[in-house]
């Protein structure tokens, strides 16, 4: 199975711990890291977490995240395709960054694993 993990999803194990939400989702988190590691799910890369993680003010976490794209069997640059699609959906009323990562998911084909903040 494919898997697509939005920037929240990669920063949730450096978020608090001591809310019950938090631990269970950072949980699932590192499930998903051992099935990647073990050739269980192609994990899926793209220029929007590029982008999203340059933003991240932390270097440590910045450096842990970016250490995932070696583990991604697809990386998605940005295309024409992509672009006009994300364009429909920001008429639709996706937000920018939200919208293309939504994209990302049905370019591929995939899950999309997302922990919101």
């Amino acid at each position: 199975m494919k898997i697509y993990l939005d920037n929240c999803c990669f920063n949730r194990p450096f978020d608090d711990q001591s809310q019950l939400r938090i631990r269970l989702e950072t949980e699932a988190k590192l499930k998903i890291q051992e099935e990647i590691r073990a050739g269980n799910l192609k994990l899926a890369w793209s220029y929007i977490l590029d982008y999203e993680n340059s933003k991240n003010p932390f270097e440590y976490r910045k450096f842990r995240i970016r250490g995932w794209a070696k583990y991604a069997l697809t990386n998605i640059k940005e295309n024409a395709e992509v672009i006009k699609r994300a364009n429909l959906l920001k008429r639709k009323g996706f937000k920018k960054i939200g919208f293309l990562a939504y994209r990302m998911r049905h370019y591929l084909e995939m899950r999309l694993l997302s922990f919101h903040r």
